[in-house]
């Protein structure tokens, strides 16, 4: 069979339940719509179901929106995205689901790729999908859901978790994050590139939750971090020391690691690591560059540190990646 005849979509089926956000339904419409191949073929086919017969499903707006597919429709989705509801009843109350939640979620094959959005985490919780495993939330639903779903391993600072076969996310625009990042993970850099850059959205955030819990405001005359991190990314491939991008801000060490947590919701050193591993995706994908050469623009040094950070940070070793993703653009 010929490869354009093999070709298939991406199957997403996005589950709207009774008082859903509008906003967070629309994401994965926008953003997995956007996707396409090199040839211009859309590479992920969206549609909207709920847990009744095709029809109105309420919203916390003054407006419904019409589900096109009932249930039925989960059975045929390669990975189902729960965005938040505000009506979510016994499950966000008492961690348990409806029959007619519970009916139309036993649909979902076997394998299925399953995600959430915000508090639509409680729902794959209350199916018994998270149990041992780590997910998150928005940070002021996370002490509750933590406190209903015990077995849950809950981490409310970071903005999305990859478990493999189930992703969760943060807070209402981390479903954004989460989005682009399947994305990245199903095509790639280059793909999830040219939907953030056609969504007006930066392709990847930097730190977690951390830095949207509201805190007091640092004095007026302070300034921020965000001088050192321009500076740092224009010198991912020179040694990079912390004393120096302290000095980008005429700021102390101590001080300049306090306030580039506060800004960032994580260390100055994770911050350049995250960074040195995005570069480094960015040249194993697009570049025939030898292993030690992407290294070193990148900032590793040696393949041995960068085999070692992007086993950490990806789960597969530099050869892997390259294989699997340089193919994807390539093709």
């Amino acid at each position: 069979m010929a490869a354009s005849e093999a070709f298939r979509a991406h199957r997403v089926a996005v589950l709207a339940l009774d008082g859903l956000l509008p906003f967070e339904l629309g994401i994965p419409h926008r953003f997995f719509g956007r996707a396409r191949d090199e040839r211009g073929r859309h590479l992920y086919e969206v549609f909207t179901c709920s847990v009744r017969s095709p029809g109105e499903v309420e919203t916390d707006a003054d407006f419904s929106i019409h589900a096109p597919h009932g249930p039925e429709a989960l059975a045929r989705a390669d990975t189902v995205i729960v965005p938040a509801s505000y009506e979510l009843g016994p499950v966000y109350e008492e961690g348990r689901l409806t029959g007619e939640l519970a009916a139309a979620l036993a649909l979902i094959r076997p394998g299925t790729r399953l995600a959430s959005i915000c508090t639509g985490v409680y729902v794959l919780a209350a199916a018994g999908r998270l149990d041992g495993r780590p997910a998150t939330t928005h940070w002021s639903h996370a002490d509750h859901f933590q406190r209903m779903f015990p077995r849950v391993k809950v981490d409310a600072d970071v903005l999305f978790i990859d478990d493999g076969d189930v992703l969760t996310s943060a807070g209402v625009a981390a479903g954004i994050d989460l989005c682009l990042h399947m994305i990245r993970r199903d095509h790639g850099t280059a793909v999830a590139n040219d939907v953030a850059r056609h969504t007006v959205v930066p392709p990847y955030r930097d730190g977690g939750q951390a830095q949207y819990i509201a805190r007091p405001l640092p004095e007026p005359q302070l300034a921020t971090t965000a001088a050192a991190r321009a500076w740092a990314l224009r010198r991912l491939h020179e040694p990079i020391q912390l004393r120096d991008m302290a000095g980008q801000e005429a700021m102390s060490v101590r001080t300049f690691t306090r306030r580039f947590r506060e800004e960032v919701g994580i260390s100055p050193g994770q911050w350049l690591t995250r960074q040195r591993v995005e570069r480094a995706r960015q040249l194993l994908e697009t570049t025939d560059l030898s292993m030690d050469q992407v290294a070193q623009e990148a900032g590793f040094g040696t393949s041995q540190s960068m085999r070692q950070h992007l086993q950490q940070a990806l789960g597969v070793t530099p050869t892997a990646y390259r294989r699997t993703f340089r193919t994807l653009a390539t093709r």
